[in-house]
């Protein structure tokens, strides 16, 4: 394949990655975004393999890699469950930071990278190797932490050391010294200061993301992804490769956008999240000393299908203990059999809702439930009072009273699904345990309020038979 032909590939890649990114934006043209993105990927790999700068004797070793990692990627595709996509994804931004890692050594090892440079534009190259293989280590290191706390391999608590203000920004002082250094050695002699930046990086990314409570995980996630797309912008500087600086840019804006966004929804502002401290170990128990607002009052699965039965109107507001349970067919199927009897059903979604953005529309999108119906927080607010059942199933802290009425809540001022103003609200949980901030949650002691404990498949599927039934 000749340059220009390579080029022209590229463009038409960089096209279809951003109309992928426009159809991604959208529940309802989101398989559209996919087929795009799916289809840019194609043409940028075949345009890198039989482009110009490939010799022959290397493509059977990049077919081979190529290989290898398609087989990962289908047996991870076919054996990870929905429930596990947030550490899945996580776990891919790790490889992300990894292979930035990997490129920026192995370009600074070879010779032919920087031969026939000026002074100037070997610095400029040596910068890009310096800070490709700095964002690659953090966001390598930090994936892997953020994977653990995910998968719950991790306890989800906050570590907060001592002076980690300073400790972070030691190490920044340090890795700017040895940047320094880096740029002033001889050829072939920046190997020990890229080593210890790379140890203060991984480290960096180890400490920042083990800072971070278990509450701004989505946050967390979404701040990885615009980490992976800078480390892959970095590593097509090293490269001279435009596709992969566009494309990393495109993942690194997109990715901080949305980190924003989910600050917002939670009240938090970025540099709280990357300072920690917010949120402990899931399912954790109330705070001692802390007395109930009222009684809970529990509710059958047949008391719960008499109430959707006689609705005329009904919000579901799906979080995290539906992904475990792996409830949203039956979700669905009861959706449906209520739609059928003329009742006007719509799900709340919150943008903090699961451990990843976008976990709930995801679940529902599988089990087949209509875009139509499923509406974000600020779309739906306003209706609860209107509403005659709003039923919880597995969320918390996004339903959570207290974030309104006590100033002094570690959730206070995060916008929340007002489930309690509906006539009647219905919380399914396993237990009385509070959600992933660790805060305890006022709606379960108000007088409109019933509580239907178990898991939260094997009641729905008694509701869905109770509803039947009648």
């Amino acid at each position: 394949m000749s340059g220009n032909l390579a080029t022209v590939s590229y463009i038409g890649a960089t096209i279809l990655f951003i109309l992928s990114l426009g159809g991604l934006s959208n529940p309802e043209s989101s398989r559209r975004g996919n087929l795009y993105g799916m289809i840019g990927m194609t043409i940028a790999v075949l345009a890198t393999v039989f482009g110009p700068r490939v010799t022959m004797a290397g493509i059977p070793w990049i077919i081979g890699a190529m290989v290898v990692g398609a087989s990962v990627g289908l047996y991870a595709a076919r054996t990870v469950q929905m429930t596990q996509m947030p550490e899945l994804v996580a776990l891919m931004h790790s490889l992300v930071g990894l292979a930035a890692m990997l490129v920026g050594f192995a370009n600074y090892i070879d010779p032919a990278a920087s031969s026939g440079l000026t002074d100037a534009e070997k610095h400029i190259h040596e910068i890009e190797i310096y800070v490709g293989i700095l964002i690659g280590a953090v966001t390598f290191s930090g994936s892997i932490i953020a994977f653990g706390k995910l998968s719950g391999k991790i306890g989800g608590n906050p570590l907060l050391l001592p002076a980690r203000h300073w400790l972070n920004l030691a190490g920044l002082l340090v890795v700017i010294y040895f940047g320094r250094e880096f740029l002033h050695a001889a050829p072939g002699e920046g190997m020990t200061p890229l080593y210890v930046m790379t140890v203060i990086a991984l480290l960096f990314g180890i400490h920042m993301v083990m800072a971070i409570g278990g509450a701004d995980m989505p946050v967390v996630v979404s701040m990885l992804n615009s980490y992976s797309g800078w480390a892959a912008a970095a590593t097509g500087f090293m490269l001279s490769n435009d596709l992969l600086i566009v494309t990393g840019a495109l993942v690194g804006s997109s990715g901080a956008i949305l980190s924003y966004i989910m600050c917002q929804a939670m009240n938090r502002n970025f540099i709280s999240v990357i300072a920690g401290g917010f949120g402990t170990t899931s399912g954790a128990t109330p705070v001692a000393g802390v007395q109930p607002a009222g009684e809970v009052v529990p509710i059958s699965a047949t008391e719960t299908a008499e109430l959707l039965g006689e609705s005329k109107s009904v919000i579901i507001v799906p979080g995290y203990g539906m992904a475990v349970a792996q409830a949203q067919h039956t979700v669905y199927e009861i959706t449906k059999y209520l739609r059928e009897k003329g009742v006007n059903v719509r799900f709340g979604i919150h943008p903090v809702a699961g451990r990843m953005p976008g976990h709930m529309n995801v679940l529902l999108a599988e089990a087949k439930v209509p875009y139509d119906i499923v509406f974000e927080m600020d779309e739906l607010n306003d209706d609860f009072p209107q509403t005659d059942v709003a039923i919880v199933i597995g969320a918390n802290d996004i339903v959570n009273p207290g974030a309104q009425d006590d100033p002094n809540s570690p959730i206070a001022g995060m916008p929340v699904l007002e489930v309690w103003k509906a006539k009647t609200s219905i919380v399914m949980k396993r237990s009385m345990a509070s959600g992933y901030a660790g805060v305890d949650n006022p709606l379960f002691y108000k007088e409109n309020n019933r509580m239907l404990f178990g898991d939260a498949k094997k009641m729905l599927d008694e509701v869905l038979v109770a509803l039947k039934a009648a």
